[in-house]
């Protein structure tokens, strides 16, 4: 038996990899991730440049705007560029006239801001540019233009510049905990790994659809072409089915270890042809993040949230396998398959939808319930355990009631799929199922 299990796994990881559409789509993945990574060198070789300061003529005909109006954009547009600290805008201070700075602007596809003064308004303000300005542009050179005006207006009213500094300073917050083993100071961290927990689980979930739909085609492909006979006449079902489950999460997992390859290898050719600079800085503010997360209480706890989640995930992809083998057998053909898929696909989005929305629902019992239920558990739990609303016990009961239920589908599933297997007619099959079920 061991051999016979063996020689199929082996059989169908080939079939797997050992095709021309396997590498095709897997040159194609790695070229979509590596031109990706690089999409600004890319760009840049055909004429773009990302480096290239915007010009920007501003007209100040109240003579104590300009400083003020320039200072604002650039620190804005510093703390958008977070990879190159540097302003997308060349600021200048001209003294022409609205209609030699409209013929400037029209040249050298730049800005112009002409600023005066107003009674009713304080400001009155008239932006010239050569096309409709991006949302990004706008609403950076409108709140400069605004904070300006409130700045001019208090300065206006008799308020001193210590007043003014004052009232434009960031209140201090400072927080308080009545838990035990949160720290403060921590704010920070736990927002970030609220929100990149479950950009991290997406491939899990992508790869949970990819499994499912391989394994159904497969099996289908059997059926369709009249080779499940042959095979079963060799092979029991039991091994033919356990085969299936084996092959494909070592193909799904094997794929996830490509892509992690892939993205390696676009950072890696990334910083060979010069983009260093900006993978410089895009890798000082994740290496400053996973120190904040490291030095952190949540950093100790990631000690036992990554082994917790990883064997949740296994153990969940062996669970859709067995589901996604079993619902294939009692179909005749790939279209019967796909409406099958429906259902469980749309178990997997309410789960990562969830995981996405977890902090909103605050550790209530709907939350925690919803995150033990098994094949959305492996992308909901850990979500709630770096929230703090899942406890380790409570995790590792998740894992419990998952592996209850791959021991459930393994025992029952297994007869449906004996019976599935060599079923090529759809008639009276839910009653031929359910028979299975009680002998």
């Amino acid at each position: 038996m061991k051999n016979k299990l063996k020689y199929l796994t082996a059989m169908s990881l080939k079939r797997k990899i050992q095709t021309k559409w396997f590498v095709a789509a897997n040159i194609l993945i790695a070229l979509v991730i590596i031109c990706g990574i690089n999409i600004d060198t890319i760009i840049t070789a055909f004429g773009g440049d990302f480096d290239k300061q915007q010009p920007v003529y501003i007209a100040d005909h109240t003579g104590v705007a300009f400083d003020s109006v320039k200072t604002m954009m650039n620190e804005s547009s510093k703390a958008l560029n977070t990879s190159s600290k540097k302003s997308s805008f060349d600021i200048q201070k001209t003294d022409k006239n609205e209609k030699e700075i409209k013929e400037q602007v029209d040249k050298k596809d730049g800005l112009g801001i002409i600023i005066e003064n107003d009674k009713e308004s304080t400001l009155k303000v008239t932006i010239i540019s050569k096309d409709i300005l991006d949302a990004v542009d706008s609403q950076l050179i409108s709140n400069a233009i605004n904070q300006t005006k409130t700045s001019l207006a208090l300065a206006d009213s008799g308020i001193s510049n210590e007043q003014i500094s004052s009232i434009y300073s960031s209140a201090k917050i400072d927080y308080e905990y009545t838990k035990d083993d949160v720290k403060k100071g921590e704010e920070g961290t736990q927002m970030l790994m609220q929100t990149v927990f479950p950009i991290v689980i997406l491939p899990f979930f992508m790869l949970t659809l990819f499994l499912v739909q391989m394994i159904g085609a497969e099996v289908n492909d059997e059926k369709t072409t009249r080779g499940m006979e042959i095979i079963i006449s060799n092979v029991s079902p039991k091994v033919h089915f356990f085969s299936k489950v084996i092959a494909g999460n070592l193909f799904v997992l094997f794929q996830g270890v490509l892509l992690f390859l892939y993205g390696g290898l676009g950072l890696l050719v990334r910083n060979l042809i010069g983009g260093s600079d900006i993978t410089g800085g895009i890798g000082s503010e994740v290496g400053k993040a996973m120190n904040d997360i490291l030095s952190s209480s949540i950093g100790s706890q990631l000690a036992y949230i990554i082994p917790l989640t990883l064997l949740l995930m296994i153990i969940t992809f062996v669970a859709y396998s067995l589901l996604a083998g079993i619902l294939a057998s009692m179909t005749t053909n790939i279209e019967d398959f796909q409406q099958l898929q429906t259902p469980i696909v749309i178990i997997s989005l309410v789960g990562y939808y969830l995981a996405m929305l977890a902090n909103v629902f605050g550790g209530s019992l709907f939350i925690k319930i919803l995150g033990m239920v098994p094949f959305i558990s492996a992308i909901l739990a850990p979500s709630l355990l770096v929230l703090g609303q899942f406890s380790i016990l409570e995790m590792l009961l998740a894992i419990v009631l998952c592996l209850l239920t791959v021991f459930a589908l393994i025992k029952y599933g297994l007869r449906i799929y004996k019976v599935g297997i060599l079923n090529y007619s759809s008639k009276d099959l839910w009653k031929k199922m359910f028979k299975a079920l009680k002998n």
